[in-house]
């Protein structure tokens, strides 16, 4: 065979060739996933949801009742049948405190109970009771736990509502105030003109040290990127314990003696250890995070059994990819846990504001359930419905699959005889498999030793 000096290899096309192809589908599947998600989340964004609450109870005007607060929401939905990016959700004051405690909205738009009376006021004949009416207010309440570009998008088209209506109502009290004898000065008109006063307020207060409700999201990111470190770390260690793969210590070079094993047994080791390590990594992220940095957080307990389950998990999942596909599985791994996982994950771009493609991916990628289940922990109070039980769940169906597609496909290797590390023949210099025994040799076929 030719020999190659290491500069003659710069000169192999074969070497630029397949690293260059390489280089150029990471590059550009990166780019694809990262910046294709979060691009347009305006022109992607459909069906957010925002809860609608109407608590107006009505007034007397003209001799009749009216209750403004309905027409309000009347005419939010006849706007909303042409624009689908808001799923407006009408319900009562209760029901909206209660989705917004458990991340179902993304904020909401509440009309008060005097709206209808202090909208009338301010067309009352009397001089003294206009100077004295109240302005009728309409709030919008925001959500930072459930997202914060989400709860910005949420607050903008609540706000674009509400000033749409007092609008509306504007024109309506000037002709009213018109069909009055005694006409109005200009800054009284201008007030009717725009009667409401739109007031925005936290509807779901999140803690100060809590990233203004991205905490979840990076706590969730360091659970994965630990989780696939530490396969990592596991794989290169476990085959350096068995003598599949050196060490290097500086100018120092050790390297065991190979232990012949089967994948099946190797696959096996390298999750018992990980499941080792994810105590230890869970424990220390949640020490660093909580006890070192105050990050804002209760039910330790639970949310330390969380990430070690989570890095444990993740690190399964990574392990048994590795041994399916060997080097190309940590790429596999990489572009699973990391690349079209972060932009589906709905912590910064709502799932709402992603093209179909990510919302797709957003049902089943692991970071997207991880995250959901650590703002039900961190922000929600540990609500089983404010997506905890899904994380589990997802996080149980994702161990299975792992240890089934691990063993499958190792086990399968084993049985064709497709082993890690071939022995040479002592004759002919040919690979042959680890586990072949030596043809026993006898005494007249040996021959003498030469120096």
């Amino acid at each position: 065979m030719p020999h190659h000096t290491p500069p003659s290899v710069l000169r192999r096309p074969q070497l630029w060739i397949g690293t260059g192809l390489i280089a150029a589908v990471v590059s550009m599947l990166f780019a694809l996933l990262y910046v294709g998600g979060n691009v347009n989340p305006r022109g992607n964004l459909r069906d957010l949801p925002v809860a609608l609450v109407n608590a107006d109870s009505g007034a007397d005007a003209g001799g009749r009742r009216v209750n403004l607060g309905e027409q309000v929401v009347s005419g939010i939905q006849k706007a909303a049948k042409g624009d689908k990016s808001i799923d407006w959700q009408v319900v009562s004051r209760k029901e909206a405190d209660k989705r917004l405690g458990s991340g179902k909205v993304f904020g909401a738009l509440v009309i008060p109970e005097d709206f209808s009376a202090t909208v009338t006021g301010l067309t009352a004949p009397q001089p003294a009771a206009q100077g004295k009416a109240a302005p009728p207010t309409l709030t919008v309440l925001t959500n930072q736990a459930a997202g914060s570009i989400g709860s910005s998008m949420s607050s903008q088209a609540a706000q674009k509502a509400a000033h749409a209506a007092s609008a509306q109502l504007g024109q309506e009290l000037l002709k009213q105030a018109g069909a009055q004898k005694t006409p109005l000065p200009t800054a009284a008109q201008l007030k009717l003109a725009d009667p409401v006063t739109v007031t925005v307020a936290d509807g779901h207060p999140v803690g100060p040290r809590s990233a203004m409700g991205l905490s979840a999201f990076y706590y969730a990111l360091v659970l994965v990127v630990c989780g696939m470190l530490g396969a990592n770390v596991v794989n290169s260690q476990v085959d350096t314990a068995l003598g599949y793969l050196h060490t290097d210590f500086g100018p120092i070079r050790k390297r065991e003696p190979v232990q012949h094993t089967s994948r099946v047994r190797t696959l096996a080791i390298g999750m018992a250890l990980m499941l080792g390590l994810s105590l230890v990594m869970g424990t220390l992220v949640e020490v660093a995070t909580v006890g070192i940095l105050d990050m804002d957080a209760s039910h330790l307990g639970l949310l330390w059994v969380y990430s070690v389950a989570t890095i444990a998990v993740v690190g399964i999942g990574s392990l048994a990819l590795f041994a399916a596909f060997g080097t190309p599985g940590m790429l596999l791994a990489t572009i699973v846990f990391v690349a079209m996982a972060v932009p589906s994950s709905g912590a910064t771009v709502p799932v709402q504001a992603l093209p179909g493609f990510f919302r797709a991916l957003a049902e089943f990628e692991p970071l997207r359930q991880i995250t959901e289940g650590l703002r039900s922990l961190l922000y929600y109070g540990a609500q089983a419905d404010a997506g905890l039980t899904r994380a589990w769940a997802s996080m149980g169906v994702a161990l299975v699959a792992a240890l089934v597609f691990g063993f499958t496909v190792t086990r399968l290797y084993d049985r064709r005889g497709l082993h890690r590390i071939p022995r040479p023949d002592a004759e002919t210099g040919a690979a042959v498999p680890a586990e072949t025994p030596e043809p026993p040799k006898s005494p007249k076929d040996a021959a003498p030793a030469t120096t």
